[in-house]
């Protein structure tokens, strides 16, 4: 899973998939629209966890241990919530209902801070963070490369067009792009953090990737009229299959 923005943990549950499915969670950064459900997500995932659940394994930049302790930790804003269900023995014995054994342990996960370059293995695949641009130096901001047999995907969170992005998607399957708005519209101040239509067409391009999927749009994309002018802006640089990202799309990475 990447990012945690509003309602994730509701809109995980409308795609049939249970936060206990979710065994790595990475994120790009903590603005609220990309962390605003973690919270939610960490005490779903660990209130119907059992013995045979792995132990959720968390990655992200700065300061992503510090927002795990604040909320979850022993002085953490939800420490009343988890330690009624740790000791109250109504909540004990729906914890055993659901398949758990008393006495139920705390919440804990493994959180490990990383930064560009670190790599992770999580058993079907390879991940490496990678560089974004993206309101530096106020705020760490990463983006995923995710390699496997059969395929790859490089998903950016939030990114202005940069060299480091184009390397790290080089010859990727599936490149996941921000895009705020046409790059007639992007001021030099929003460059500095957000890919324009060109930008993420360019990228993608100079990457030679197969596939472009744009999300993370602002809102001047989905006026009538204005994404079919995108659309064919961004066709004429980028030959390859383009996709504009929706609510619960599903997409066959392989």
């Amino acid at each position: 899973m990447f990012d945690c923005g509003p309602a994730a943990t509701y809109k995980l549950q409308r795609a049939a998939i249970a936060p206990i499915d979710i065994n790595h969670l990475f994120f790009t950064h903590h603005h609220y629209d990309h962390n605003a459900d973690y919270p939610c997500f960490l005490l779903c995932r660990w209130d119907h966890e059992r013995e045979d659940v792995p132990q959720l394994k968390v990655y992200g930049p700065q300061p992503t241990g510090l927002i795990t302790e604040r909320l979850i930790g022993p002085e953490g804003a939800f420490v009343d919530d988890w330690r009624v269900r740790v000791e109250h023995t109504a909540s004990q014995e729906v914890y055993v209902a659901r398949g758990g054994q008393v006495p139920r342990p705390a919440p804990n996960f493994d959180v490990k801070e990383i930064s560009p370059g670190s790599k992770v293995a999580t058993g079907l695949c390879r991940v490496t963070a990678g560089r974004a641009i993206h309101l530096q130096p106020m705020m760490e901001c990463l983006t995923y490369r995710v390699d496997w047999n059969g395929g790859s995907v490089l998903i950016t969170g939030d990114t202005g067009r940069h060299s480091a992005v184009v390397e790290l998607a080089r010859d990727v399957t599936t490149l996941v792009v921000n895009v705020w708005d046409h790059q007639t519209n992007m001021s030099p101040s929003l460059l500095s953090g957000f890919c324009g239509t060109l930008d993420a067409a360019e990228m993608a391009a100079r990457a030679n990737v197969q596939r472009l999927v744009v999300t993370h749009q602002g809102p001047n994309l989905v006026r009538p009229g204005s994404r079919e002018k995108a659309v064919a802006e961004m066709a004429a640089i980028f030959k390859g299959e383009l996709i504009f990202g929706e609510e619960f799309m599903t997409l066959n990475l392989n």
